[in-house]
């Protein structure tokens, strides 16, 4: 394909950590802080006209925490390069519509609940869960994906090195063993893990509303689809997406069990996944055309970002989707 017009980067198969990569990406840094406002912004999004908006958190601190998929790696402008964070991602988004006048989003590549307490050594960032105090009135919180090693599935799932892309399931024969799936048990080994975070945000912030923010719709139905913009074999495709809606389900099940808000993305991003035609995509696929839509591949583009802001400000305001 010419070199113009498409860009395949091998940042890909390491979706989630690696942050060399980002220097593939069209975006300059503006700083290499975290992102901190407290300018009164009207709201701006289809969410913000709604008369229930007075409902929302609009006073007090607002604190996103998170890893890639909350920080926008690769979408125009990009505010912190160590961290691939972005201006346009959902916390960014959600604080403009709901007119939020204090805003921190210390949002990371490569952030695990680890990452929550305890410094990033990759980026040198201070621990996310800094970021709070007793005047936070609003956290959200996506994580998760580092934990069970999204960056380490895609890698071996999506075969981004060439070669034919079997029809069969490889991928979920390599993560079975001696009858087990491997990636749930990763799943359930991740669960206290963000039992944990949620308990000590509530200990260093004990007013605020927590949301736990999940992963939005990545892999679709379309084998053909799939097998194009992901190069995954068509068994392995019900597999990763069942892995990613467990994923999914058991940050529902942890937030839910500690009184938090869950919010599901992966509705308001359904049909528009990586294997979807380009324009109609919130997600990448493994390859991207950073002159033309800037996104890192297999995350969320600036629609996806906007729409996962959509699904958090509409359950804030509203409650959660049933």
């Amino acid at each position: 394909m010419p070199r113009t017009s498409r860009t395949t980067t091998r940042w890909a198969v390491s979706a989630l950590g690696a942050m060399a990569a980002l220097a593939t990406t069209v975006a300059t840094p503006a700083s290499a802080t975290s992102t901190t406002t407290s300018t009164t912004t009207s709201a701006t999004s289809a969410t913000a006209d709604i008369t229930a908006a007075e409902a929302a958190p609009r006073a007090g601190h607002y604190v996103a925490l998170g890893d890639s998929f909350t920080a926008g790696p690769g979408i125009p402008r990009q505010t912190d390069a160590r961290c691939g964070r972005s201006s346009a991602n959902y916390p960014s988004v959600v604080r403009a519509d709901l007119g939020i006048t204090s805003f921190t989003d210390v949002s990371c590549d490569g952030a695990s609940t680890v990452h929550m307490e305890q410094r990033q050594r990759a980026t040198g960032k201070a621990p996310q869960l800094d970021a709070l105090h007793r005047n936070t009135r609003l956290v959200t919180l996506g994580i998760g994906g580092n934990d069970i090693g999204l960056g380490e599935v895609f890698a071996r799932c999506f075969r981004s090195a060439g070669g034919e892309v079997p029809r069969d399931n490889p991928c979920q024969r390599s993560y079975h063993r001696n009858g087990t799936d491997e990636l749930d048990q990763r799943i359930e080994a991740a669960a206290p893990k963000v039992a944990a975070v949620l308990k000590a945000v509530h200990e260093r912030a004990p007013r605020a509303r927590v949301a736990v923010v999940g992963y939005p719709a990545l892999i679709g139905d379309d084998v053909e689809g799939c097998r194009a913009s992901l190069r995954i074999a068509d068994g392995d495709i019900p597999y990763v997406r069942g892995t990613l809606r467990r994923l999914n389900a058991m940050l529902r099940r942890e937030a839910t069990a500690q009184g938090h808000l869950y919010v599901n993305t992966h509705a308001t991003t359904a049909g528009h996944d990586a294997c979807r035609p380009f324009a109609d995509r919130y997600v990448e696929g493994l390859t991207t055309r950073p002159r033309t839509r800037p996104a890192a591949p297999l995350h969320p583009n600036a629609a996806g970002e906007r729409a996962m802001a959509k699904a958090v400000a509409d359950a804030l305001v509203f409650g959660p989707a049933r």
